[in-house]
């Protein structure tokens, strides 16, 4: 069913009333610009900060300075497996087992550790198809992988990219590179989620055709997680990282997460880096020599955990928690839509300016992120945004991203982007 849209404060507010998920919005803080609260459409960047991040982490604080070492192990929330307390509230938000996922890292280093795992290249089979522009920290993880294993990446990467005229890649040409270079291939690896144009790949075609020609199949989740439904289980996912920075509101480069399909995680003889926190932890303290990993995806962690760091994540998981991303999901697909309606009615008074929306208009093939091209314009209108009160961000060369989270983002939020995005435009 087309919902018919309207692009008026009263019908956005009419739209607000309706959502079930409106006092999320109370529980972030909203910068401000001009002393008002600011459009925060850069979720996709950084997420909002938790009303009770503050709290989370005074209370570690006050653990510090009363308990000192014995905090390891104080009765309520000891710190030796303060991760442990993670796990149940992540593995939802990607469709896993509690024992599949574990926080610990930061998003690229926990791709090089899973790469020593999963990127097991031979000389016939040492091929890692994914998409063009790609995030380049990720690019560059591929890039010196390949390296490591005495392979040129020029050789070793195969990218799929847009056709000519297009922004997003077609899936059926994924596929037939798959096919292409089905005798030499080690791996699939996307980002679940592009970056630059938002697009939302089918993991599950991807991952059987990796696994039809005996490949494996992994992606980077950043965009992905707490934005989107996953069934990585299910799906047969051999492994995912992602960062929890963005959608799920940790704060500026906190802890990262993984998830390793049970299959490979029971499976200790994978090779792989060890650490202390990977260890047996029935016999971490016994100070042996040989390393034991455990089987779970715990057995990829190398050391103990940062606490303060997790606790501001925990903050935001438990909102996540209570709400689930079914929900969130479903006003997503709402807000962003409207947001699309709004955007277009705008620009249709410009027709001097050929700016475009580039991410799907298939709402299945997209998260809560609209990137949009601005041709015939420059960066300048994202500084006009700006000083009017709207945040998004800027790709090189020309792609403003706007991505009204539903967690805390509204329906006038969108409305009144639209406003700003128009006097921008008259005012150029």
């Amino acid at each position: 069913m087309t919902i018919k849209f309207e692009n008026n404060l009263q019908y956005a507010r009419e739209l607000d009333a309706r959502d079930t998920l409106k006092s999320c919005r109370t529980r972030f803080h909203f910068p401000e610009i001009n002393g008002q609260p600011a459009v925060y459409f850069v979720g996709n960047s950084l997420g909002l900060c938790p009303v009770t991040a503050r709290e989370a982490m005074d209370a570690e604080l006050r653990v510090w300075a009363e308990y000192g070492v014995k905090g390891h192990f104080r009765e309520a929330n000891p710190w030796y497996s303060y991760h442990e307390l993670l796990s149940p509230l992540v593995a939802p938000l990607v469709g896993a087992q509690e024992h599949e996922v574990v926080c610990m890292n930061s998003l690229t280093v926990n791709l090089h550790l899973l790469f020593v795992s999963f990127y097991r290249p031979t000389r016939r089979r040492y091929k890692i198809i994914s998409e063009a522009k790609m995030f380049p920290s990720d690019r560059y993880m591929l890039e010196t992988q390949a390296r490591h294993h005495g392979f040129e990446p020029d050789d070793a990467i195969i990218e799929v990219e847009p056709r000519p005229g297009e922004s997003c890649i077609r899936e059926e040409d994924i596929l037939a590179k798959i096919e292409e270079h089905k005798d030499e291939l080690a791996m699939v690896f996307f980002g679940a989620v592009n970056y630059f144009t938002g697009q939302f790949f089918d993991v599950v075609k991807l991952t059987e055709a990796a696994h039809e020609v005996g490949a494996i199949a992994g992606f980077d989740l950043a965009h992905a997680i707490g934005n989107l439904p996953l069934q990585l289980h299910d799906w047969q996912v051999d492994f995912a990282a992602w960062c929890s920075y963005k959608y799920l509101n940790a704060g500026p480069g906190n802890v990262a997460g993984i998830f390793v399909h049970e299959k490979h995680a029971r499976d200790t003889e994978l090779p792989r880096f060890g650490g202390w926190w990977g260890h047996d932890k029935e016999r971490r303290f016994l100070m042996e020599n040989h390393f034991q990993p455990m089987p779970t995806a715990e057995g990829w962690q190398l050391s103990n955990t940062p606490v303060f760091g997790m606790a501001v994540k925990k903050a935001s998981l438990e909102i996540f928690n209570e709400t689930g991303v079914r929900r969130l999901r479903e006003k997503s697909l709402m807000l962003t839509s409207y947001l699309e309606y709004i955007f277009n009615d705008v620009v249709a008074k410009f027709p001097d300016l050929q700016i475009k929306i580039i991410t799907p208009e298939d709402t299945a093939k997209r998260g809560c992120q609209l990137s949009i091209k601005l041709t015939g314009t420059d960066r300048s209108l994202l500084e006009a945004l700006t000083t009017k009160g709207a945040l998004v961000d800027f790709r090189e060369p020309d792609v403003i991203r706007a991505a009204p989270a539903p967690l805390y983002n509204s329906f006038e939020d969108v409305f009144q982007f639209g406003r700003i995005l128009s006097s921008a435009l008259r005012a150029r």
